[in-house]
């Protein structure tokens, strides 16, 4: 065998070599790559196990929403428990002002969110979930013939309305304002419940409320629609409180209301998307 031709076969056993090598080495750096995506790599943090209460203030017109979220919640994070504060969100707005304990606040406008957050009670801003529209809630069958905004002034019928202080009542004021019409209530009451239960027990003929409290109802009340409602719908924000005893369930409650499962309860409530 000539030198030259022993000098070529060396050549090119060492070519192989080299290109063996660099495929491995190209394996091995894949492989790291991969890992380093976290496709196997478990030494990342995990999400910390919720434990402990969640206490809610939220608005009255939340109340059934709330209560079956509340129960997804405990059911999602075993150990935990989600405890509600339902009202006129005036009064919970005040209340936290003033020191009462909550991890939470929804409330049913930004209005009365913005009783928090001038105070800087709230951590971040508040985030709008839903939105809620105005009906009249009459006794069933509709006795006092109510087919719109303006039959509530018909001289007799007794109507309820919720003080203007609280989101109901304002929105009230804001569709009869709309309509260019002026009512009289046999009272005024302190959250959208109260003005509902008026009906309820027979004590009023009729109540200025939301769509979401004549669906929850039932047989109990009858609804009536009123083009002017629109001029006067209501979004609902929900914010962390920056006193939260326990900020990390707090935090999942809201993203559970935010989430897929949270619209669809509170769509079948009758809310609207915001």
């Amino acid at each position: 065998m000539t030198r030259s031709v022993r000098r070529t076969r060396r050549m090119l056993q060492l070519a192989g070599a080299g290109a063996a090598a660099l495929i491995s080495l190209s394996a091995c750096s894949s492989s790291s790559d991969d890992s380093s995506a976290g496709g196997s790599d478990t030494s990342g943090s995990a999400s910390p196990k919720l434990a402990g209460s969640v206490t809610v203030f939220a608005a009255a017109s939340l109340k059934e929403s709330f209560t079956t979220l509340g129960k997804e919640f405990e059911k999602q994070h075993p150990g935990t428990k989600a405890s509600f504060n339902f009202g006129g969100s005036d009064t919970l707005a005040a209340s936290i002002t003033s020191g009462a304990p909550a991890d939470v606040f929804a409330a049913a406008s930004p209005r009365t969110m913005a009783i928090v957050t001038d105070r800087k009670d709230a951590v971040g801003t508040p985030a709008t979930f839903v939105r809620n529209q105005l009906e009249i809630a009459t006794l069933p069958g509709n006795p006092g013939k109510v087919s719109s905004l303006k039959d509530l002034t018909k001289a007799g019928l007794k109507v309820v309305l919720c003080d203007e202080t609280v989101p109901c009542g304002a929105a009230a004021q804001k569709a009869l304002d709309a309509g260019r019409l002026k009512l009289t209530p046999v009272s005024y009451e302190q959250d959208v419940k109260s003005a509902l239960t008026k009906v309820e027990l027979k004590e009023a003929d009729a109540a200025v409320v939301y769509r979401t409290d004549v669906k929850a109802a039932g047989d109990k009340v009858e609804g009536v629609e009123f083009p002017e409602s629109a001029k006067a719908i209501n979004d609902y924000p929900i914010a962390l409180l920056k006193n939260a005893g326990n900020a990390p369930a707090a935090k999942a409650f809201i993203a559970l209301v935010r989430s897929a499962e949270g619209r669809r309860v509170l769509g079948e409530a009758g809310f609207l998307e915001p």
